[in-house]
């Protein structure tokens, strides 16, 4: 078949990449950690995380959810935060743990959450305390046995998470009452995990990496399932028809789309980390 197609490419773009490259999306951030260990990664609110630190935080969440709540393989993990340093670190411990992530609009009605914990078969979630109220209206009926919950200034020097905290619960009162006794801290929950190492996982491509769900304008949402081949060969397509036009490791970008989005997951958090690039979270677009 004639791909005419091409004749539209601009000089430099491949006709293909190979989306065996790499095995996994796990394979790909470590390569891209080893290759800009020490450069900025992440900002949220002037606080910011190098590769290293997001390695390092990353694989002692992975410890977490394999030693401490003995999850397997395949099993699905909720997040349900804005953009926080919290949403790198958990979702790359989520999948160097070998699991599956399941993003969640943290804007969702009771109703909505209740829907998507039940459908992607949820067996653990991590939530800003924010919205842990919602969750507490529905998961005694939800399959979700585990929560991790955290605070807006966790990962922040101690003085500023202080400051933070207190200021959103009980400045802002943004933090809504809830009981969620099962409920660990990330802070916890990262100190837990530091104490074993976590065991590397055999991923390929055809594992399930992300339970995407849409945004429900047809009926309910349905959830589409990326794998790791999906997710790298998205990276390595953006890659290709970057080209030249960033050079790697001296990128910014303004990551005011949520990360819980797919676009924003895939343009702003792996394709600009595989460049090196880094990341200004921004967390309420209405604050900018």
């Amino acid at each position: 078949m004639e791909k005419i197609w091409l004749n539209s490419y601009p000089a430099g773009v491949p006709a293909e990449i190979n989306p065996d490259q790499y095995a996994s999306v796990v394979d790909m951030f470590e390569q891209f950690v080893d290759d800009y260990r020490e450069l900025p990664a992440f900002t949220n609110m002037g606080v910011t995380l190098t590769f290293d630190e997001l390695d390092r935080l990353s694989a002692n969440f992975a410890s977490y959810l394999q030693n401490e709540l003995g999850l397997e393989k395949g099993e699905r993990v909720a997040l349900m935060m804005p953009n926080l340093l919290q949403y790198p670190v958990t979702l790359f411990g989520i999948l160097r743990a070998g699991l599956t992530a399941v993003n969640v609009n943290p804007l969702y009605t009771s109703r909505e959450l209740h829907h998507q914990l039940n459908d992607a078969g949820a067996k653990a979630i991590v939530i800003v305390a924010n919205f842990a109220s919602t969750l507490q209206e529905v998961i005694e009926e939800t399959p979700v046995r585990h929560v991790v919950v955290t605070e807006v200034g966790d990962l922040f020097p101690w003085w500023k998470r202080m400051l933070v905290n207190f200021v959103v619960r009980h400045v802002k009162k943004m933090v809504p009452h809830y009981r969620l006794p099962q409920a660990c801290t990330l802070r916890a929950a990262l100190s837990i995990g530091e104490r074993k190492s976590h065991r590397n996982v055999a991923l390929t491509g055809d594992d399930i990496a992300f339970l995407q769900y849409t945004g429900g304008t047809t009926g309910v949402a349905k959830g589409a399932m990326l794998t790791h081949r999906n997710m790298v060969a998205n990276v390595l397509q953006a890659q290709a028809w970057i080209g030249n036009a960033c050079e790697r490791g001296r990128e910014l970008i303004v990551t005011a789309l949520p990360l819980y989005h797919i676009f924003s997951l895939t343009a702003n958090c792996l394709t600009f980390m595989s460049l090196g690039g880094h990341n200004l979270l921004i967390t309420n677009p209405r604050d900018m």
